[in-house]
């Protein structure tokens, strides 16, 4: 059988077996995955900041354009809905929304039917700015995923929807 090939959490997980040794609760393959899922996360996060270094427009502008694209009602949405899809409280959303609208990204209107409801949409602009990044956020994370196989994709997705299922249920 071939050795299989060791990355750097391979050598944290020796060094944490090392000093847990005789401690039943210490799982090497369990702080593996995590320390190697923690690793990836952190990775693209770094890709993903590095990507407005150039701009005006900021991640923190993507992320909220993103959540009001795909949002269960895409282009259109409450702040308190963009809030909680954006896991942000309502005054940093607040915050988000007023330099998107100053940018002329988003319009923000009060809803005739219900005049304490205020409606958040995108403009033909703010379109355009997400449509940009986005591609370029998928050319970042198909190229973190390079070394996989579509296969080996299938078999990663299957193992982590597994994963999330069982939190989404508790």
């Amino acid at each position: 059988m071939a050795e299989r090939s060791r990355d750097s959490v391979d050598d944290h997980v020796s060094r944490w077996s090392a000093y847990w040794n005789d401690n039943p609760g210490f799982a090497p393959e369990v702080e593996g995955a995590i320390t190697r899922m923690q690793t990836i996360v952190g990775r693209l996060k770094r890709e993903y900041a590095a990507g407005f270094t150039d701009s005006e427009f900021t991640l923190e502008d993507y992320s909220t354009l993103h959540v009001l694209m795909v949002q269960p009602y895409p282009t259109e949405a409450t702040p308190a809905q963009l809030a909680e899809a954006s896991r942000v409280t309502r005054a940093a959303m607040t915050s988000r929304l007023d330099r998107l609208e100053i940018a002329g990204l988003i319009t923000r209107t009060v809803d005739p039917t219900d005049r304490r409801r205020v409606v958040v949409r995108p403009t033909a602009a703010g379109r355009a700015a997400w449509e940009r990044y986005v591609h370029e956020g998928m050319a970042r994370d198909q190229h973190l995923l390079r070394s996989l196989s579509s296969r080996e994709l299938q078999q990663l997705n299957a193992l982590l929807r597994k994963v999330v299922k069982s939190l989404d249920d508790e």
